[in-house]
C-alpha cells in the first residue's frame, strides 16, 4: 500500500460499469474481477479502509446502524422467481420506516425548510399511522431578519421587506432537546443542511434534497446534461462576487 495514495476518482470506473456490469471493488469473480484503475482506493488505501470497517464491528452505535442500514438495502429489492434480477419495491419514505423501526427509534425529528410544511405535515401523518412519535422544527423559528446575518438588504430575496433568516443550528438544538432518537432533513437549503447535519445530536438522514426548479428533484439535472444542462459542462456558473 502507498503511503501518499493518489486521491480517489471512483466516478472514472463508470465506463466499466457500463461495459460490464461489474468494477473492481464489485465482483464476486475474485480470479476475473476488472483491473483496478491506477488510483483505486481498493488497491492504494487498504489500511484505511480496514480500519474503517472496523467501526462497524461490535455494539457501537456506528456498527448497529450500518447493520441495520445493510439489512434494509436488502429488504428493500425483491428477488424475481426463477431469475438472477431483483425488482426494488421500497420507496425512500418505506426505507426510513424500515430503517427507524429495525434501530428501535421511537421518537423521530423533522427538519423542515418552511416552503415544505404541507410536504412535512404529511410525512407526519404517515410517519404517526405508523407508530412513531414526530417532532418538527421550521428554519425559521426565531423569526431574526436576514440583516442580522450581516448581509446586504440586496441579498435578500424581496430586498427591503422583513425577511427571516434561516436558523438550522437552532433546528438541531430544538430537536434535541426533545430528545429526538433520528432526525430528518425536508428541504434544507446548501449550507443549512450542513449547519443541521453538524450540530444534531441525533442521527440524520435526508428525505428531501431542495432544488426549486425541478421540483425537489436535483438529479433531473444529471440526466439532462446532454440536452437543457449541457451549459454546465462548458460555461462557469454566474455567481455574484462578495
Amino acid at each position: 500500500m502507498d503511503k501518499n495514495p493518489p486521491a480517489p476518482h471512483c466516478s472514472r470506473c463508470n465506463a466499466r460499469w457500463q461495459k460490464s456490469g461489474t468494477t473492481h471493488c464489485w465482483s464476486g469473480d475474485s480470479e476475473n474481477r476488472p483491473p483496478a484503475p491506477a488510483d483505486c482506493p481498493t488497491q492504494h488505501s487498504e489500511e484505511l479502509l480496514a480500519t474503517a470497517f472496523d467501526a462497524y464491528r461490535g455494539d457501537g452505535e456506528d456498527a448497529r446502524i450500518a447493520r441495520v442500514a445493510a439489512r434494509v438495502e436488502g429488504l428493500c429489492y425483491q428477488p424475481l422467481p426463477g431469475s438472477s434480477a431483483v425488482n426494488a419495491r421500497w420507496t425512500r419514505v418505506e426505507d426510513t420506516i424500515a430503517f427507524a423501526r429495525l434501530m428501535g427509534y421511537r421518537r423521530v425529528g423533522i427538519a423542515t425548510c418552511i416552503g415544505l410544511l404541507d410536504e412535512t405535515a404529511r410525512l407526519t401523518a404517515v410517519l404517526e399511522a405508523q407508530g412513531f412519535e414526530v417532532v418538527s422544527a421550521c428554519c425559521k423559528a426565531g423569526s431574526i431578519d436576514k440583516l442580522e446575518l450581516g448581509i446586504a438588504e440586496k441579498d435578500k430575496v424581496r430586498p427591503g421587506s422583513f425577511e427571516p433568516a434561516c436558523n438550522p443550528i437552532a433546528q438541531a438544538r430544538l430537536l434535541t432537546a426533545a430528545e429526538t432518537d433520528m432526525n430528518v432533513i425536508v428541504g434544507l437549503c446548501v449550507g443549512h443542511d450542513m449547519l443541521f447535519n453538524k450540530h444534531s445530536a441525533a442521527p440524520v438522514t435526508t428525505l428531501v434534497v431542495k432544488d426549486r426548479v425541478t421540483g425537489h428533484n436535483p438529479v433531473s439535472v444529471l440526466y439532462g446534461q446532454n440536452f437543457y444542462y449541457k451549459r454546465l459542462q462548458s460555461v462557469p456558473l454566474a455567481v455574484p462576487e462578495e
